[in-house]
């Protein structure tokens, strides 16, 4: 799909130039407590000033069936970020629904044409890095902006055995040289694992109905 006016990036929050901005990509069908730990660890590990949360119209990669309608999935997440004491910290965001998009690379580069003094960085949990090699021109992402993954259970050792891990293993650094590198940079951020899981949360809810 074509991506529309670039001006509707203008709906995203204000930010101080030269920001670091991490930005976590997904269904969010539901948001849930995983999300939340990953970006607090995101926000302590990468001394990040916010976390975008890009609520997906529909991942490519994944079947629209069992899907909520995207206005659900979005009031969801930002109810999930208010309860936790994240507003102002955290935003979730319709962007890529405004914009037309659904491939990560496109928003990327939408991102970083409107916001040129801003540090992105790249978000995702472990299960993510292993099949990452299946998206949409997969290797312009880490040529684009920095990214951390973060582990999940039991995804991690395919994931750092992964094609992606090994296409840019020389770009691997520690989290707290991140910022310092020169791109490609990744880091693998080790962290308390958490057990939630949005289609467990799917599952639990249709058990109950």
């Amino acid at each position: 799909m074509t991506a529309r006016s670039g001006r509707n990036l203008s709906l995203l929050p204000p930010v101080p130039g030269r920001a670091r901005i991490g930005l976590l990509g997904g269904s969010f069908n539901p948001a849930h407590a995983g999300h939340l730990h990953l970006t607090r660890e995101a926000l302590r590990t990468l001394r990040l000033d916010q976390v975008w949360w890009l609520v997906s119209p529909q991942n490519p990669l994944k079947a629209s069936a069992g899907m909520a309608a995207f206005a659900g999935r979005l009031r969801g997440a930002a109810e999930a970020i208010d309860r936790a004491g994240l507003t102002g910290r955290v935003t979730a965001t319709d962007i890529e629904s405004r914009l037309g998009v659904t491939h990560t690379a496109r928003t990327l580069k939408l991102l970083r044409r409107r916001y040129p003094r801003l540090a992105f960085v790249w978000l995702m949990g472990a299960d993510n890095l292993a099949q990452i090699s299946r998206w949409w021109r997969w290797t312009g992402i880490f040529k684009a902006v920095r990214v951390a993954v973060f582990d999940r259970s039991p995804y991690s050792y395919k994931a750092l055995a992964s094609r992606a891990a090994a296409r840019f293993a020389g770009a691997r650094v520690g989290a707290k040289t991140l910022w310092r590198r020169a791109l490609p940079a990744w880091t693998y951020v080790a962290m308390r694992r958490h057990p939630a899981s949005a289609s467990a949360i799917r599952a639990a809810t249709s058990r109950k109905l």
